[in-house]
Formats: C-alpha cells, structure tokens, sequence
C-alpha cells in the first residue's frame, strides 16, 4: 500500500453545506474518490455523503433540488493525522470503509485516506452479456448497413466504448448476442484479444429478446452475470453494481435512472366540483430501465433453450417464484441512444 491520504486531489471532494445532490453527484463524477466531504467555513467537517447515500435518498423521494444536509452522515469516521497508515487501513478493513478523512484538532479536513483498489479495480470474477442484435429500426437510415452497436461515437463503436469500460471495472469474459448484421461485429471484435479480453458469441437464429439470448450461453456460470444492452452509453461503475446486487442478495438486479417530466400546465387539484388546490406545473417523477442488469446463475433457471423473452418477463417470472429483484438507482450519465437525436447527443457528449 502507498499512502493516499495526499496524492490524490482530495479537496476536490470538498462541498459546502446547503448544497444540492446534484452538487454532489457532479462532485463525485469529477473527484472519482467516490466520497463527497460537507464543510462549513474553514473547511470544518459536519459530514459525509456517498453514492450509495444518493441512491437511497432517491428510493426515499429526494430530488437533486434537495440539500445534501438532510442525507448526509453526520457522525462519520475521521483520524488525526498523526495516525500511521497501518493503523489507518486496518480500521478501514475492519469497519469496511474505503475513504476516511483526516481532521486536525479543530475539526477541519487536512486529508484523505482512500483504499487503492478505489483507484486500481480488482478483476471481477463474472462475465459481461451485451445485447447487440437488435435492427435498430428507429435510428434509420444510419442502421441501414450497421448494426446500431456498431454506429461510431468519438471515432470509435458505441459496442467498443461499454467493453474498454468495462474492462477498465476488471471484467475480462464477455459474451456478444448477435443476430442483425452480426457478421460485421464479430469481423471488428475477433475473439477480442486486440481489445484485452475474451469474447464469445450468442448467435441467434431469430430474435430472442433481452433475456432470450442468455438461453444460449452453453454452461450455466458459476457468478451472477452482468447483462447491458448495447446501445447503453454510461459512466456507471459494473464492479458496483456487482456489490450492491450481492450485498442485498438479490436474484436479479436492474439499474434505473430518475426520469422527470414536467407538465405543461397548471394542475387544479379538485374534489367533484370543489377546487382544493392549484399547483403550477408540477414535475412527476419516476424510474426508467436503464438497460443494465445483473442476473444471478440460479435465475437463468426460469429461461428456456432459444425462447423469446424479455428482461422485463424475466423479472415477473423471478417475481412470481418469490426470488428477490431489486433496483439499483443510477446518477451517473446515462444515454440510451435509440433515435437519431439521441445518436448525436451520445456524439456530442463525447467531443
């Protein structure tokens, strides 16, 4: 171990009170120390907050409009600096914890201690299912001759952006399910040595769905997989999707993302003839599937050899066997580039 409590730019994981989730959510997006420290005058600590607060603060009703004081946590741990190392990655392992700060004697941050396997990802033992047969109909004409995966964002295919991020989380095994213009997938990927992986391919005779394509992976795996469409443009981390998917012993997990829509008018609230209320065009929130998944072994059970089916099916189905499916609620950039508009966002956010 080498000591991080300085080497990275912890200050800018730095917030004052008063802001907002979405000033966090940008703060843990830029610091990459997966941590947001609240501060008052002096750089005085009053508390913490994580993505994993933020994704529940979103289950509970919060908004990005809401302040980080009313989540975050008040009491966290913290260390002198005149701490060893040692000591410090110690209480780290035993209290699980992967960032402490470093406070002086009047109470105010001076550091950072982070855990290197936040910085350097461990290879994750599960595999990668990307679903990259679909026709891609609504993003014609540019679907035409390409597959949509295939479709360049930043000079290089969409398919090609979710494997190196994906393998930058430590995941090296990956299957590709292919039906649409496959054949010129497979020319690109090889057996995806070039790319510092493994591929192999799902060949689909007919369309067979989110879910339908896991059917054709020949031996059942021994860790849960994790399963993104392949059209899904994000900054999400897999390797945490993974923990949260284990850690709340889930059968299946889907990712979700906050979806907003405001409604044009404003809203009488009305019982029969009598008005009760006004409220001035109100935004109605709820979550969308984000395309994500993970799928433990024991619930490719409720599939069968070269049926169609969805992921959404699937879910039912592990529902109505009384198997755990959960969500996992996204706040990192997150594009599902199904139409032309949505193609050249993906392009413009990239540049």
């Amino acid at each position: 171990m080498t000591d991080n409590t300085n080497i990275f730019d912890w200050r800018s994981t730095l917030l004052p009170t008063g802001a907002t989730i979405q000033q966090a959510v940008q703060s843990l997006e830029t610091s990459c120390l997966q941590i947001v420290l609240v501060v008052q005058e002096d750089d005085k600590l009053v508390g913490t907050l994580t993505d994993g607060d933020i994704r529940r603060a979103f289950l509970k009703g919060f908004s990005l409009d809401d302040a980080i004081d009313e989540i975050m946590h008040t009491n966290p741990m913290v260390v002198p600096p005149e701490i060893s190392r040692s000591a410090v990655l110690k209480m780290m392992q035993i209290n699980k914890f992967s960032q402490v700060p470093t406070i002086d004697e009047a109470g105010r941050v001076v550091g950072l201690h982070v855990w290197d396997e936040i910085i350097k990802p461990k290879q994750i033992n599960t595999a990668m299912v990307i679903m990259a047969g679909g026709k891609g109909t609504r993003l014609r004409p540019h679907t035409e001759n390409c597959p949509k995966p295939m479709l360049e964002v930043s000079g290089k295919p969409m398919l090609q952006h979710i494997i190196e991020r994906a393998r930058d989380n430590g995941i090296s095994n990956f299957f590709i399910s292919l039906n649409y213009l496959g054949e010129m997938i497979e020319a690109y990927f090889g057996d995806g040595s070039a790319f510092g992986v493994e591929i192999v391919y799902l060949r689909e005779d007919a369309p067979l769905g989110t879910a339908g394509s896991l059917s054709l992976i020949e031996n059942r795996p021994d860790s849960p997989l994790i399963v993104t469409n392949g059209d899904v443009i994000t900054d999400v981390q897999y390797s945490e999707i993974l923990d949260y998917h284990e850690r709340h012993k889930a059968m299946a997990t889907m990712a979700v993302k906050q979806h907003e829509m405001q409604n044009q008018f404003g809203v009488v609230q009305t019982n029969g003839l009598e008005i009760e209320g006004f409220e001035e065009k109100p935004v109605y929130r709820s979550y969308v599937n984000a395309g994500i998944y993970v799928v433990s072994p024991e619930g490719l059970d409720c599939l069968q050899s070269g049926e169609a089916c969805d992921m959404p099916a699937l879910f039912q189905r592990l529902k109505e066997k009384n198997d755990r499916i959960i969500v996992y609620p996204m706040h990192e950039p997150w594009l599902d580039v199904g139409r032309p508009d949505d193609l050249q966002a993906a392009r413009d956010q990239k540049n």
